[in-house]
């Protein structure tokens, strides 16, 4: 893909003449036939600017190719590229934009807000912007407007700045001193032209020389030219760039076989599938692999490997990739592996118990050997079963405590498809969560010390032994106190009253307190219960 001489096409070289006759002819007379020139030579123009496009998209495909190849050494040469690349469209854009800016100065118009019932001519000349809108060209002979905006506002001085810039960028890519930088350096040219004597020996600019007095059309044409010129610059940098890949480093010099299951677990009455290829491969012959004999049917380089799992167990596999060397002559190459087959199984668990209880989160394991958690659907009979990360939550709705009608069923989703297959399933029992003991300073009954119960503000309610963080808390109470006197008082919440303290400072050794009509609710969602009644000796 290198170049070293930057040649210009016969083609370009007949615009570029062409270009020049007509430049001539405007110091005559712009007449329509003049104006229809310069309208030809754009269109041609045009054209060969796709042509060029196309080419440099095809080199910089070439570079991503390498690239995947072989990143490490492909990837000083890829930046590089990728910087032309970027530099090369954002002065394209520019360009772009000021062919729009003189248009729609000289009375043009995007197509797009073209009134409704407008038909373009065949004849009408048009261009883009850098948006890809197609521009209506009107006074196509306006000699003042492009004036104005190139000369009077300065646009030629800024382009021909970015045009420098962008020739010192590229020039600083190639070797000081060869042919290609210096037809670069000359293309891209945008130095002052010389006096003429002819001319009267006035001294003009590079941009009074191009864009003063110049027709609209005319300048469009000439910038259009100055894109073909920018990007046949392209070309050749990357060219040469792509030209500096080592390309004997993408050929291969050891070869191997690998083999790529889509699994090496897989389940009784499915099928073990796997890709058998050479490591390095050439495009333009493809390996013979043989498993047991048998050729194996080849895809883009692979061979697909298909065996029905018929039984339990694991299953060794071994095989040849056999492919021809330069001299034609086959060189095998040996490969193996192995395969486990299962039976369909399904684990289900829960974690904290051996039953489920009803109106709290139970939390439950679920797994597959072989199956991936994402892959797995999970159904219940008995309520909501939920997905937390790879485990889940089950939320019974009613009692059962027989487990006759709660059964949680896990189904996998095998191969990548939607297709489901049964793994198993487990039934379970329903209960409510025991009911928690009622406590004075964590005492259940039995003896208390006057002075210890007087320093309790209520009664609580605790669960023994469970496993879950719920909590319950007394909604109401009685105490009768007998001795001397028997008197039950009552209280609306798990609080000590007034009334109630005030007897406590009565009690003596020997007193006894009884404590029911207790009831609690818990975080549960569950209405009221009520627990058993507590007694307590005073001592």
């Amino acid at each position: 893909m290198g170049t070293k001489n930057c040649p210009e096409t016969p083609r370009q070289k007949m615009i570029n003449m062409m270009y020049l006759v007509l430049t001539a002819l405007l110091a005559l007379n712009v007449s329509v036939e003049v104006l229809e020139s310069f309208r030809v030579v754009d269109a041609s123009l045009t054209q060969t600017l796709n042509n060029v496009n196309r080419k440099n998209d095809q080199i910089y495909g070439s570079f991503d190719a390498a690239y995947m190849q072989n990143p490490t050494k492909v990837k000083e040469w890829k930046d590089k590229a990728d910087q032309v690349r970027i530099k090369t469209a954002d002065l394209i854009i520019k360009i772009k934009d000021l062919k729009e800016q003189l248009v729609l100065g000289c009375g043009g118009f995007p197509l797009k807000d073209a009134e409704a019932g407008f038909i373009l001519d065949p004849g009408d000349p048009t261009t883009t912007n850098s948006k890809g809108d197609t521009l209506l060209i009107k006074r196509e002979d306006d000699l003042n407007t492009p004036s104005e905006i190139m000369i009077t506002q300065k646009k030629a001085t800024e382009l021909r700045t970015n045009i420098g810039i962008y020739r010192d960028f590229l020039a600083a890519y190639l070797e000081e001193g060869s042919t290609l930088r210096e037809n670069i350096i000359k293309q891209l040219d945008t130095s002052d032209p010389r006096v003429s004597l002819k001319e009267g020996g006035e001294k003009k600019t590079w941009e009074i020389e191009h864009f003063e007095g110049k027709p609209l059309i005319a300048v469009i044409t000439l910038l259009s030219k100055i894109q073909i010129d920018i990007q046949n610059a392209e070309t050749n940098v990357i060219s040469t760039l792509y030209g500096q890949i080592d390309a004997a480093s993408f050929k291969f010099n050891r070869l191997g076989a690998a083999v790529i299951a889509k699994s090496t677990y897989v389940l009784e009455g499915d099928e073990f599938e796997a890709e058998v290829f050479l490591t390095a491969e050439d495009t333009t012959q493809q390996p013979e692999i043989l498993v047991g004999g048998t050729k194996l049917t080849m895809k883009n380089g692979k061979g697909i490997y298909k065996v029905p799992a018929t039984k339990v167990g694991t299953f060794p596999w071994k095989g040849t990739i056999r492919y021809k060397n330069p001299e034609g002559n086959y060189i095998p190459y040996d490969f193996q592996g192995e395969y486990q087959v299962g039976r369909p199984t399904a684990t289900i668990s829960p974690t904290k118990m051996n039953v489920l209880y009803l109106g709290i989160d139970n939390p439950i394991s679920v797994s597959v050997p072989g199956v991936a958690s994402e892959s797995l659907e999970v159904t219940f009979s008995n309520g909501r079963i939920i997905k937390n990360g790879t485990d889940w939550t089950a939320v019974p709705a009613k009692i059962d405590g027989l487990g006759k009608n709660t059964t949680i069923t896990v189904y996998a989703k095998m191969n990548g498809t939607t297709e489901k297959r049964l793994m198993g399933s487990m039934p379970f029992r329903v209960k409510e969560v025991p009911p928690p003991l009622a406590t004075i300073g964590g005492q259940n009954g039995g003896t208390l010390r006057k002075e210890d119960l007087q320093a309790e503000d209520g009664i609580f309610a605790e669960l023994k032994d469970f496993d879950f963080d719920l909590k319950f808390k007394i909604t109401q109470f009685d105490i009768s106190f007998s001795g001397t006197y028997v008197k039950t008082t009552s209280s609306k919440s798990n609080k000590f009253t007034d009334e109630q303290k005030g007897f406590f400072s009565k009690l003596t050794p020997g007193s006894l307190i009884y404590i029911d009509q207790i009831m609690a609710k818990g975080d549960d969602g569950q209405p009221s219960r009520p627990l058993a009644p507590i007694s307590f000796k005073i001592k």
